[in-house]
């Protein structure tokens, strides 16, 4: 049986270690990466620690929305879908002020989690949280934005803070990208790829890949081109069928086996480069990762759900912190019934069987 604190903390010191190789030769983010390596080793012990004292399972990463709205509108989007996001200025979610971002962070790191992915809506439009984030110095932040907002001022920002690092959305090359992002992203992403490089910034890239473009952006000369244009860590996430009839593109067995393929291929090719892929990599660690085993999600209003694409939540973490968002009753009996951590045949365990957490949720004196 898998030890999962094990082999997630020894998941993260390959992470570093891969991150470390890429920036040798800029001395300021190589110090960055040796200072975050310490930290790493003493939150791995902090969170053993909670577990033996207060028997608190703490996850090592977070998810985290922090915007209401996006200046993009693409298909099969889970935050538009899952009521997270809308169109600027049309959202009626409230969302935590940039203090109380900062509150549940340095509280997180505080725990020993030192990554939390910044997702939205659209990050980027709120500034003014990922400033006051940024000054939480003991975590790391992947930001996945669609790039478009990437000019001078946020790269003054990211040359500033080492501790946020963009990871950029793409699902291909021109034609893929802009069918399902509008007309010219593709093109605009690119130039902020190729702004960050300049800059000698560390970057990603995040493509959803499907059964329709998966062998495109597999492909040695896909992963080769971001390579050229500087980047550093590719995150694969597996296509979630949001939208009725696009079920088609979701992953089946035989896609999941080539996709375990690719990214040991991958890995072999460039071993200085970060590959991941989500869920696919779950089925390594037990299962699926969600609900606290290995993280949950924190949506704009501080509600503390499952998973992104299970947005369910009886616990928030501004009444409850982050302590006790982790003793969610939801999360609890999640595991419990193995709907996270049981047998992982792929794809999205939570989305899958949505209907059974919805009536875990609204039955609650079946979770209590």
């Amino acid at each position: 049986m898998v030890d999962l604190q094990q082999y997630m903390s020894g998941s993260i010191r390959n992470i570093m270690s891969k991150a470390y190789k890429n920036i040798l030769k800029n001395p300021r983010q190589a110090k960055f990466a040796f200072k975050m390596q310490r930290v790493f080793e003493k939150s791995e012990r902090r969170r053993k620690k909670l577990a033996q004292t207060e028997g608190i399972n703490v996850p090592p990463f977070l998810i985290t929305s922090i915007s209401t709205s996006c200046n993009l509108s693409c298909a099969g989007c889970y935050a538009r879908k899952n009521g997270i996001a809308d169109d600027p200025g049309k959202s009626n979610r409230t969302t935590m002020t940039p203090e109380q971002w900062k509150q549940i962070f340095t509280e997180s790191a505080e725990m020993g989690i030192n990554f939390a992915l910044v997702a939205g809506g659209e990050p980027m439009m709120r500034k003014d949280i990922l400033e006051k984030i940024a000054e939480v110095k003991d975590m790391i932040f992947p930001i996945f934005t669609n790039g478009t907002l990437i000019g001078p001022s946020y790269i003054n920002f990211l040359k500033e803070n080492n501790n946020m690092i963009p990871v950029l959305s793409i699902e291909g090359t021109g034609s893929e990208t802009d069918q399902r992002r509008g007309k010219g992203i593709y093109k605009r992403v690119m130039h902020a790829m190729e702004e960050l490089h300049q800059e000698d910034l560390f970057f990603g890239a995040s493509i959803t890949v499907t059964t329709a473009n998966f062998d495109l952006v597999t492909s040695d000369e896909f992963v080769d081109h971001l390579k050229e244009l500087g980047c550093k860590m590719i995150i694969y996430v597996e296509y979630v069928p949001t939208e009725e009839g696009t079920e088609y593109l979701a992953f089946g067995e035989e896609d999941i086996t080539r996709m375990e393929a690719v990214q040991d291929h991958q890995r072999v090719r460039h071993n200085d480069m970060i590959v991941i892929s989500f869920p696919g990599d779950e089925k390594h660690m037990g299962g699926c990762l969600a609900a606290g085993r290995g993280f949950f999600h924190i949506a704009p209003d501080g509600a503390a759900e499952p998973c992104p694409f299970s947005p369910f939540s009886d616990s928030n973490v501004l009444t409850l912190g982050l302590k006790g968002a982790l003793k969610s009753p939801l999360f609890r009996r999640l595991r419990d019934i193995r709907l996270v951590g049981g047998e992982h045949t792929g794809g999205c365990a939570l989305f899958e069987h949505r209907d059974e957490v919805e009536k875990l949720l609204n039955h609650k004196e079946e979770i209590a």
